[in-house]
């Protein structure tokens, strides 16, 4: 018989499997809510498919032949093997348990999702998270991601998301800076002051700016590139510059006066903002430890937006 063809024989391998364990037609019959002439059909489709004979009948009771009580074996292992898949199913499936792997952009994982880890820990404590910071864009797939945290316009077409918050870039600098240098009153006069950018590509010096319905770009320089946040960060707070900042790494220091807003009325409108997405596969049987963190993940990040 071709394994190709044998799909369709599972219900009467199972119905096999009943007959023997009740002892007759009848008795399996009343299990499966069926007729012993149906059951009866089944064991005879079986029989013929498999190309030999199951079951021994008598007038009093059934008897396994030999190749019958082989065979009630293997299909036996099959029923334990389908309601072991059914176990699975029903222990990821009714609460949220597993590990859950999360890829999330450096300096908004630090600052914003890995302060929100511990709580969700203790929410749920047969969960567990891996948090894994980088810059790159992974693949869910090839990456063996569950979850990622991405700041784009919209989620990709092949990806389901769920807008989780804003992510703005403010013009900083430290006050010490501008009493020595100036404060500059419009986005060209960036091009006196030394500048610390993000250097990844070659735009990265390239700041974009929107007022109203003016647009403007300014190319900028200085002595000191990073591409991570807080290094910028710390160079501001040691005088280095004006910097551009997402709003959550320049926050502490904003509200404490160490920073202040370099043309606030201004609008960054460069690269690294927009909405951050938790992106994941689509899908309509959403683990439970995934829904439970996009939910925790929300709640959270919308207190930022």
């Amino acid at each position: 018989m071709s394994t190709n063809n044998s799909g369709h024989l599972l219900p009467y391998m199972a119905t096999f499997v009943r007959v023997v364990e009740a002892g007759s037609f009848s008795a399996a019959a009343r299990q499966q809510g069926s007729t012993a002439s149906a059951v009866s059909r089944q064991i005879a489709h079986l029989e013929q498919a498999l190309g030999l004979r199951l079951l021994e009948r008598t007038t009093r009771r059934l008897r396994l032949s030999e190749a019958g009580a082989e065979v009630f074996e293997r299909c036996r292992e099959m029923l334990g093997a389908a309601q072991a898949a059914l176990d699975v199913g029903e222990r990821l499936m009714s609460h949220p348990r597993g590990r859950v792997r999360l890829s999330v952009p450096k300096a908004f994982g630090r600052f914003l999702v890995a302060p929100l880890i511990h709580d969700f820990l203790q929410r749920y404590p047969e969960v567990e998270v891996s948090l894994n910071l980088s810059d790159r864009s992974p693949d869910l797939i090839s990456d063996q991601f569950d979850l990622i945290i991405g700041i784009t316009d919209q989620p990709p077409p092949a990806l389901a998301g769920r807008p989780l918050c804003q992510v703005q870039q403010l013009l900083c600098a430290s006050p010490a800076y501008l009493q020595q240098h100036g404060t500059p009153q419009h986005p060209q006069e960036l091009v006196r002051h030394a500048c610390l950018y993000l250097d990844e590509s070659a735009d990265d010096h390239r700041w974009h700016f929107s007022k109203s319905a003016e647009q403007c770009v300014v190319t900028v320089s200085g002595r000191f590139a990073s591409n991570h946040s807080e290094v910028r960060l710390g160079g501001a707070l040691d005088h280095l510059g004006i910097t551009c900042l997402p709003h959550f790494t320049a926050a502490a220091a904003l509200a404490s006066g160490e920073l202040l807003l370099v043309l606030p009325e201004w609008r960054y409108t460069g690269s690294y903002q927009g909405t951050a997405w938790v992106l994941y596969h689509p899908t309509r049987h959403l683990p439970p430890k995934l829904r439970v963190l996009i939910d925790h993940l929300a709640e959270g990040l919308g207190k930022n937006a």
